[in-house]
Parts: structure tokens; C-alpha cells; sequence
């Protein structure tokens, strides 16, 4: 990797988005680090710092559009250029359509969704004026295929898909990129995150699961090599293929991958 190289990522205290962080510092990438947990945000600078690479920690909220405007603001202050915009913050919450309330669903939406656009429009005029630039955003294979229980998380991750998809037609030709990442279950604080905000017991999905490393080093490589879409678990696209050829068949094949709401939280 390009040690010079300047990369923002959002969410990045704890998961996919502390793994990618150590991972990029390791390469020789200066990191800036948002996330509004200030003692998490702080230790995974420590991580990073002892890694051998610069940290910029800066606690901030993606579902305020101020918030993201100043991390770019502040990425070009301080390293004078912003190279990369992983737009990774997100959570999830289980249950059937009927059941997810119409504040859950707006949450869900103002972290996932609009905390993206906002992550995405903030570091776009950078690109631009920069001639070069990438976005990454981390969506999950249920914005390729949604799943029993998974509708209000799933509908965010396509609205993901959407806004890559325009964008990166928009910058086709240019060197400004733009990448989304589709990981299969990861093993994160996310499931017990999606306990706690759905109010419920969740099973756990049945299915492969990978750790936050094998996805960092796929953004790593997706960094180096900018491509359209990764899947960090190769063999997940084929869910994508099948449901574009045969989605009736595809509900059928999904229905083991629901994560369904049991009971009371223990």
C-alpha cells in the first residue's frame, strides 16, 4: 500500500472498521479514525500507534452531516489530502416487517443509510478538486439478498447498494473509485449490538461466518486495486447470481439464514 496514503474510516471503534484501521496503519496508511465512543476511539489509536502508523481519532456522529463535513475538513488539515472514505458505521435490527417499529426503521436509516451519504458527499469534493479519490462502503450480502427477520437492516444495505451504484457510474472514466464490500456474518459486537437494539433474544443465523481480519484485508486489497464490489467470503456471490436467475427458489434457500427474535433479553 501506498504508505502516503490517507484513509477516513467510519465506525472504527470496534469490528470491520477497528480491523480495517490497524490493517491500513500496518501497511503505512495514516488513519483517520471516527466514531463516537471517545475511550474505544482512543484505544484503537493505541492499536494503531503501536502498529507503527499515524492515528487521527475524532469523535464524531454520522447521522450529522457536520459531523462528517468537519472529519474531512479535518483529514485535509492535518495530512493535507484524504485518499480514502470507508463509510462502514452501521447496526442491525431483527424481526419480522410488522413487528420493526417506524423508529426503529428511521434509526436504522439515519446510522445506515444517510450516516453513508453523508460520509460519501463530505469527501466528494475532495475527489473531485483531487482529480482521485475512493469510496468504500460497507454493506453486507443482504444488500444483495435479503433474509427472514433481516427486511428493515436489509432494505438499508440495498439503499446502500443504490447510491454506489449511481456514484460510481457518475465518476466512471475518472480516477476517483467506488467500492462496496459484501460481507457474510462477521464475528463482531454487531449480533449482541442487534439484541440490545432490537429488545429481544436473536437466534444466531445459520451459515458461514468470518472474522473482521479476512474482511480488513479485503478492503486492503480493494484499496490497492480498486474494484466494483468484494466479497471478503468468495463464495457468497453465488447467492447473488442464483437470486438474479431464480428468485422464488432463492426464498427457499434463505430461510435458514433468518436471524428470528426468540424472546425477552436474558
Amino acid at each position: 500500500m501506498n504508505p502516503n496514503r490517507v484513509v477516513a474510516i467510519t465506525g472504527a471503534s470496534a469490528g470491520i472498521g477497528r480491523a480495517t484501521a490497524v490493517r491500513v496503519a500496518r501497511d503505512g496508511a495514516r488513519v483517520v479514525i471516527c466514531a463516537r465512543r471517545e475511550a474505544a476511539l482512543r484505544a484503537v489509536a493505541g492499536e494503531i500507534a503501536a502498529a507503527g502508523g499515524q492515528a487521527l481519532p475524532i469523535v464524531a456522529d454520522v447521522t450529522r452531516e457536520a459531523d462528517m463535513t468537519q472529519l474531512v475538513a479535518k483529514a485535509v488539515e492535518r495530512f493535507g489530502r484524504l485518499d480514502v472514505m470507508l463509510c462502514n458505521a452501521g447496526f442491525g435490527v431483527a424481526g419480522a416487517i410488522d413487528d420493526i417499529t417506524s423508529d426503529q426503521m428511521r434509526r436504522l436509516m439515519d446510522v445506515n443509510y444517510m450516516g453513508t451519504f453523508y460520509a460519501a458527499r463530505a469527501a466528494m469534493p475532495v475527489f473531485r478538486k483531487q482529480g482521485r479519490g475512493h469510496v468504500i462502503m460497507v454493506s453486507s450480502i443482504v444488500g444483495k439478498r435479503g433474509v427472514p427477520y433481516m427486511g428493515a437492516y436489509s432494505a438499508t444495505k440495498f439503499a446502500q447498494v443504490g447510491l454506489a451504484e449511481c456514484l460510481r457510474a457518475e465518476v466512471s472514466g475518472s480516477d476517483i473509485h467506488v467500492t462496496v464490500v459484501y460481507p457474510v456474518s462477521t464475528e463482531t459486537e454487531f449480533f449482541d449490538v442487534m439484541s440490545k437494539q432490537t429488545g429481544l433474544e436473536i437466534t444466531r443465523a445459520y451459515g458461514p461466518r468470518q472474522d473482521a481480519t479476512i474482511v480488513a484485508d479485503a478492503i486492503a486489497r480493494a484499496i490497492d486495486r480498486p474494484v466494483p464490489e468484494v466479497y471478503p467470503y468468495p463464495r457468497s456471490k453465488a447467492l447473488a447470481v442464483v437470486n438474479a436467475i431464480a428468485p422464488g427458489f432463492c426464498d427457499r434457500i434463505v430461510k435458514r439464514f433468518g436471524r428470528k427474535p426468540v424472546g425477552p433479553l436474558a
